[in-house]
């Protein structure tokens, strides 16, 4: 695949030094990683080695990745093998997409919580989606759930939010019986909603009180409990967005979906139209909007463009994508076992094929697709460090 014309990596770094030196103070340390990460990706700062087509003599230089998991150009292999992994797991049943969304004066104070807010977001969606789905008043079963967390809007504003993919039935209570849903539908959503929205802030108020919500600005006085119970009043009757879309047309069909979201950046360098002296202009998608009003694009400064990219650097060591129920890690392959012995599939094996068994060329002359092979390897620039 060849370079896309214009590349976070290029805005960073024509942009970022400058920028860094601005915000002096502001960034932390997993932004500046962040921001290194993508400037140095694929070039020869990471080192990399040089190819040779034995059939055309075609030459070429390959720069390493940086393998960051917040870089546009890293996500590509990483999303592989990971839907490689997921293969064996998925069900012959209908799938569904259920998207649990928090209120915008929530997200205000996430940024400054990242873990503890992402957490909880996790948490509750997937025993919100467990509790209703065991109610013998709505599906009375035991399911499974992957949730990935997205913190951004089309605009890269801070929009944190997960997306479940969630199979049309679960086991039994006595685990000997596969209970399905109806056809084409999942679970109330405005049931799912209500619930969501009264455990969420029951377990928000718990970690206020424990003192793990810091607050800052404008929020400074939350952190009074008063003043906090004030503030989320009007949380307890505003609508908060739950909504179930429809089932997905096969096993095959959740994989090519699950490729699209489950390593997901902020923005991908497909949707970069242009840069200048300081401005970034980008395609976004406008859900206000109705038909192909929808789809716009935006132009900011490069300074706030960088600054909403790194609004999305994750916590170090914070898993975006996380299983629950029988999808848990720790009883996963026993529950699959059982639900596909429910169902009458036989048992799940190891994708292999013959053609596996020889590992492909990794490297293909774009001249000719004959092997290339490596005749010379660049090592990375050591990093400087100051004297002991």
């Amino acid at each position: 695949m060849g370079r896309a014309a214009l590349e976070v990596a290029d805005i960073f770094r024509a942009h970022g030094p400058a920028w860094r030196e601005a915000q002096h103070g502001h960034l932390s340390l997993a932004q500046l990683k962040v921001m290194s990460a993508i400037e140095q990706c694929r070039t020869a700062a990471l080192g990399g080695h040089a190819l040779q087509c034995d059939a055309c003599d075609h030459q070429e230089i390959s720069y390493n990745s940086c393998r960051n998991r917040h870089c546009p150009k890293c996500q590509a292999r990483a999303a592989q093998r990971w839907l490689d992994a997921r293969q064996a797991d998925l069900l012959p049943v209908e799938y569904y997409h259920v998207v649990f969304t928090l209120p915008e004066q929530i997200s205000s104070i996430a940024y400054t919580n990242k873990a503890v807010i992402y957490r909880l977001l996790f948490d509750v969606a997937a025993e919100t989606l467990l509790t209703i789905a065991a109610d013998p008043k709505h599906l009375g079963a035991s399911i499974g759930a992957t949730l990935v967390l997205h913190t951004w809007g089309s605009a890269m504003t801070h929009h944190p939010h997960v997306h479940g993919i969630v199979p049309g039935g679960g086991l039994s209570p006595d685990g000997e019986r596969w209970v399905a849903c109806r056809h084409g539908f999942f679970l109330p959503v405005r049931v799912l909603s209500r619930l969501f929205r009264r455990r969420f802030l029951e377990e928000l108020t718990k970690v206020h009180r424990a003192g793990q919500l810091a607050f800052f600005g404008e929020h400074a006085g939350l952190a009074e409990a008063s003043a906090f119970a004030r503030w989320l009043a009007p949380l307890r009757t505003c609508e908060w967005v739950v909504y179930a879309k429809r089932p997905f047309a096969g096993p095959e069909a959740v994989l090519a979906y699950l490729s699209r979201y489950t390593h997901r950046v902020a923005i991908a360098n497909s949707r970069l139209v242009a840069l200048d002296s300081d401005r970034v202009s980008f395609r976004w998608k406008d859900y206000r909007a109705k038909g192909r009003t929808r789809h716009k694009t935006m132009t900011l400064a490069a300074d706030e463009f960088m600054r909403r990219f790194l609004l999305h650097v994750l916590p170090t060591g914070f898993h975006r994508i996380r299983h629950y129920g029988l999808f848990a890690n720790a009883h996963r392959r026993v529950n699959q076992a059982r639900a596909r012995t429910l169902l009458s599939v036989p048992p799940s094996a190891p994708v292999f094929n013959e053609a596996s068994a020889t590992p492909a060329p990794t490297f293909i002359c774009r001249c000719c697709g004959a092997t290339m092979r490596v005749v010379e390897v660049f090592f990375r620039q050591p990093a400087i460090r100051a004297p002991p």
